[in-house]
């Protein structure tokens, strides 16, 4: 039975996947930060599964933890054929009104971590001919976006990575797809919602996370480079790719300042 380890299973699209990939009988070795929530998790997979379930607390934002999970299950003869990173944080609000230490949490854990899990996770996969990478990224990796400049500019490099390692991995049997969702129903969205002085965001727009995680699993097992789910989603980012650079920085700035609570 293969493996795939989920990182940020502790709730979101990443708890979803992880149910998802135990539902069609993969192993699965949960990775996140709350050992309460993953440990719940866990026995909520196995009792409605038969995959067996790893529990690995760590903090991907911090250097050599990637390291260490990758020692931690080499001892444990636990080979990982799928790899879905999907740790990530997300700040709203205007660049200066944040501090230095949210900017720095964002590129530690959405660029940083992500980076290390690939560069221990990849070669063996290569090395077996075989494997499936998934990265979760997000429709704001496709333009510029005012409020939320930091996580976007994460993004972005998300999926400029996964585009860049889906050429340098052909022909190796390990294909690396981008899961690109737009605003989901998540509980990092009602934080957001919570926090963003009234912003209230339009029900149509919002992504159901079961369909979201269903649609990355999907593009992941067909080995899609990228996957943007929701009709409306798809339709803006590729007119995000054809709108000139400086209308695109135009009406992003309307929306973003219009978030903000802005003219």
């Amino acid at each position: 039975m293969d493996t795939v380890l989920v990182t940020g299973a502790s709730s979101g699209i990443g708890e979803t996947l992880a149910q998802k990939f135990s539902q069609r009988g993969y192993n699965v070795v949960l990775v996140a930060r709350s050992t309460d929530k993953l440990t719940a998790l866990a026995q909520k997979l196995e009792s409605t599964s038969s995959s067996k379930v790893t529990v690995e607390t760590a903090d991907l934002s911090r250097s050599g933890a990637a390291k260490k999970l990758a020692t931690k299950l080499k001892k444990l003869n636990i080979e990982i054929d799928i790899l879905v990173n999907c740790a990530g944080v997300l700040e709203h609000g205007s660049f200066v009104d944040m501090t230095p230490a949210m900017h720095k949490g964002m590129a530690d854990l959405n660029i940083g971590g992500l980076t290390e899990m690939l560069s221990y996770f990849l070669p063996p996969m290569i090395e077996r001919g075989d494997g499936r990478i998934l990265n979760v990224a997000s429709i704001a990796a496709f333009q510029p976006v005012p409020s939320l400049a930091t996580y976007a500019a994460t993004k972005a490099y998300v999926l400029s990575l996964t585009e860049s390692l889906s050429e340098e991995l052909a022909n190796t049997g390990v294909t690396i797809t981008a899961l690109c969702p737009g605003i989901t129903a998540t509980n990092m969205l009602a934080t957001v919602e919570e926090n963003g002085a009234g912003l209230s965001i339009p029900g149509f727009i919002i992504g159901d996370v079961e369909d979201v995680a269903e649609q990355g699993y999907n593009a992941c097992l067909q080995g899609d480079v990228i996957c943007v789910p929701g009709t409306v989603n798809l339709a803006a980012t590729l007119s995000g790719r054809a709108t000139p650079k400086w209308l695109l920085r135009k009406v992003s700035g309307i929306m973003g300042r219009y978030t903000l609570g802005k003219k």
